[in-house]
């Protein structure tokens, strides 16, 4: 297994800071995009655990910072919802241009959510797998919502998230409202695995139960 170190421009042209890991013979069978989760980072344990896990069955595997998080350039305001989908198109048009054309997305938690939306985009991705997702991105908004009524007067604020101090506008409030999630899991039309700790006390095990009992159209 092999770690190498990549720089990626979005849409924005910002530099996202990611790592490709690869299996032992450096020859992956497929190529694999990981999302983390909001506010993570790529350098999370369970991030590389599975990425690397995933290198070791054949696949190459790109886990990457969001815009504003980690190493990547950027602020965490720039960071909403559907810059996180960006993101994840620009590091796979990246790996289908310098690389191959990844054929699954993980994502956990929110980033599990942007992958479903980012894979309903993409006619490579042909599976996604999410880990603790919400069944509706508004979740996140219970976050700052304590919040909101400051941000509509001041048009940005500061709030504490999961401890960390990270300052939000009135943009990357409202651009949870802009995704139908359930919607786009209904036509996805592609296999996805849908994993969640029963034990989760943040996205409670009911989004997976809601996730799944989504209808085909």
């Amino acid at each position: 297994m092999k770690s190498q170190r990549l720089r990626i421009t979005n849409s924005k042209g910002h530099g996202l800071n990611a790592y490709l890991e690869l299996p032992a013979s450096q020859k992956p069978n497929h190529f694999a995009i990981f999302a983390h989760c909001f506010t993570c980072s790529s350098s999370l344990n369970a991030v590389k655990y599975i990425s690397r896990a995933l290198s070791n069955h054949g696949f190459g595997v790109v886990r990457f910072d969001f815009t504003g998080l980690g190493r990547s350039e950027g602020e965490f305001a720039e960071s909403h919802f559907s810059a996180n989908i960006d993101d994840l198109i620009a590091v796979n048009d990246f790996l289908t241009n310098y690389y191959d054309a990844p054929s699954l997305m993980v994502g956990h938690s929110l980033g599990g959510a942007a992958a479903i939306v980012a894979a309903s985009k993409l006619t490579n991705i042909k599976a996604v797998a999410t880990i603790g997702t919400p069944s509706n991105i508004t979740h996140v908004k219970r976050l700052f919502s304590h919040k909101i009524e400051e941000i509509e007067e001041k048009g940005d604020v500061e709030v504490d998230i999961g401890g960390r101090p990270f300052r939000i506008d009135q943009s990357f409030v409202t651009d949870f409202d802009n995704t139908d999630l359930p919607v786009i899991v209904k036509s996805l039309r592609k296999p996805l695995l849908i994993m969640h700790s029963p034990l989760d006390t943040i996205v409670g095990i009911k989004n997976a139960e809601d996730i799944y009992q989504c209808p085909s159209p």
